[in-house]
């Protein structure tokens, strides 16, 4: 299904603008509000909930409550700005195609989104641009699931593999590792068959990510290639820049600069990829968004990654994505117990460490793996910024794993 824009909202692109609408109301949108302040944009943001952390930056007057995915909000939002952007994916591309083809401007374009969101749809795209992808299959009910010797290549299917909703995971949601047939069937079966992707397992040395930038008149920048580090599916730090051969990192910029064009992208875009010791890099997954392996951006490049996005929404030049010191991490401080705080003892020490910032999301509640915050640390060693990293996570996981 094409998602065509109207010649008006198509015009709009080659304008600048002041005022932008955000579908999504959570810590992106909070970070990009702080962002907007120093362009002196106006943004209004679409979101469910007065308590969501976006709105304690832009205020309840710049708000449009509403869920994400109701485009009859996303017109109401649409009243209010010239140009809406997006914080997450949980979007309806069909209904904001209506919207689009009545003169509202998204950027990035719908058509931009389209081969995305679906991650299946993603990896058939990725695929037909010449872009390196693991082995896939789509599964659709538990009798494929029980059939099934082959990927769509062609290869005889493997196992392990990840099995993964189609829509809608993220932080490890919907992703999951099967030893085997019988483990396949039993997750599919726990997950109630809605529509799944089945990928070969990977054996990567490394997990990487790019993020990098599009503007509306093509010119692209990629922020320096980062190390991600999971605990339990969920990135628990980045470092930047990665410790990877110039030749990986080479692989991964080219990557990132034939997605962004091959979509006509504007705006910020996460590209997660994987890296195997033997040098080779393939794509894992990609947001239409700015990322949380980005954070690190604020404090240590010149133009952080959402600041960058609004310049690229804007219709504004794009700016440097060099550091501003030698290495940087970013160590996300996720909840790690069901309670109501705000850890104020844990946050004032880590805002008392070396060339530290926090960053506190304002989430009134935690939960196991939820993102309450960041910190970012910069430093000019690895052996420093090592130190710094083990100091963080010891002042807010303590001795839990």
């Amino acid at each position: 299904m094409a998602l065509l824009e109207v010649t008006a909202a198509a015009e709009r692109d080659r304008q600048t603008v002041k005022t932008i609408g955000v579908i999504g109301g959570g810590q992106l949108a909070w970070m990009m509000a702080e962002a907007a302040t120093k362009l002196d944009l106006s943004l209004v943001v679409q979101t469910p909930k007065l308590d969501d952390p976006a709105v304690a930056r832009v205020g309840d007057r710049a708000v449009v409550l509403g869920a994400v995915g109701d485009a009859a909000t996303t017109r109401l939002l649409a009243d209010r700005v010239e140009v809406i952007t997006f914080e997450n994916e949980f979007v309806d591309l069909a209904a904001l195609g209506e919207l689009a083809r009545s003169g509202v401007c998204f950027r990035p374009h719908l058509v931009s989104l389209e081969p995305l969101l679906d991650k299946y749809v993603q990896r058939c795209f990725l695929q037909g641009i010449g872009l390196p992808v693991p082995a896939f299959a789509a599964i659709d009910d538990r009798t494929q699931a029980s059939t099934i010797t082959q990927w769509d290549n062609g290869d005889p299917l493997t196992f392990p593999a990840v099995l993964k909703t189609r829509r809608h995971g993220y932080d490890g949601q919907g992703t999951r590792v099967v030893a085997d047939r019988a483990e396949l069937l039993t997750v599919g079966d726990r997950w109630h068959w809605q529509p799944l992707i089945l990928e070969a397992f990977v054996p990567f040395e490394r997990e990487l990510a790019a993020v990098a930038a599009r503007s509306v008149q093509g010119e692209v920048v990629v922020y320096p290639i980062v190390e991600t580090q999971q605990v339990n599916q969920v990135c628990r730090r980045v470092i930047a820049p990665a410790p990877i051969d110039p030749a990986v990192a080479q692989q991964c910029q080219a990557i990132a600069r034939r997605l962004l064009e091959a979509i006509d992208a504007i705006g910020v875009f996460g590209i997660e990829l994987f890296a195997t010791a033997d040098g080779r890099v393939s794509v894992n997954e990609v947001a239409p968004r700015t990322h949380n392996s980005g954070h690190f951006s604020i404090e240590a490049c010149r133009v952080s990654q959402f600041e960058q996005h609004l310049r690229a929404v804007a219709g504004l030049p794009l700016g440097a994505t060099d550091l501003i010191s030698s290495c940087a991490a970013m160590v996300n401080l996720l909840g790690f117990e069901s309670a109501v705080s705000d850890y104020r003892e844990q946050r004032d020490r880590l805002a008392a460490l070396p060339r530290a910032t926090v960053h506190w999301y304002g989430k009134t509640s935690a939960s196991p793996g939820r993102k309450l915050g960041h910190v970012t640390v910069l430093a000019e060693s690895p052996q420093e910024l090592q130190g710094a990293i083990e100091q963080i996570e010891a002042i807010w996981y303590g001795d839990r794993p």
